[in-house]
């Protein structure tokens, strides 16, 4: 669905398309710039603006207000809150929220709603609090996470997400 005012940029000789999942939500007065890849069942709120080349993965909910950076990724089921600027990547199945935007904790609600059993959404808290709570450089969580943690659906992507960084994580 696209509401009044949205406007949506064709992609550029560079990648040739934009592109828009199925079931999304585009509120009034959104923005999407050129060559981006919007996955399935995306929110996005009154005036969040996307910049050139940035990906949303699927089930992600931007907040109003919202600004994202060129050449940004934005992991599936994450929530990013209302007003901020989204500069780097964020990790799938996050709140996201404050200057300079950080993580706030794992969206419980979302994945709960979307069927995410209690366990699994104990193994992504535990993987979130390995990467940005224990002081561990980026590597070293990575290592831990691989070590310690079921290595489930989730977790894989987690790890993927991290590993492909290029603008670096939030």
């Amino acid at each position: 669905m696209i509401r009044e005012f949205v406007t949506i940029n064709r992609g550029t000789i560079e990648s040739g398309k934009t592109v828009i999942g199925n079931k999304s939500y585009l509120m009034a007065s959104t923005h999407v710039a050129h060559d981006c890849i919007i996955g399935e069942s995306v929110i996005m709120s009154n005036l969040a603006t996307l910049g050139g080349h940035v990906e949303v993965d699927d089930k992600v909910i931007i907040s109003g207000g919202v600004l994202v950076h060129q050449f940004c990724k934005i992991g599936s089921f994450s929530f990013i809150g209302g007003g901020y600027r989204v500069v780097q990547d964020v990790p799938p199945f996050i709140m996201a929220a404050g200057e300079p935007l950080k993580y706030s904790g794992i969206n419980s609600i979302g994945l709960r709603r979307n069927g995410f059993s209690i366990n699994t959404r104990k193994v992504i808290k535990e993987a979130y609090r390995l990467l940005f709570r224990e002081k561990l450089s980026r590597e070293k969580a990575l290592v831990e996470i691989k070590n310690t943690l079921p290595i489930n659906t989730e977790i894989k992507k987690i790890i993927s997400f991290i590993e492909n960084s290029n603008r670096g994580l939030i």
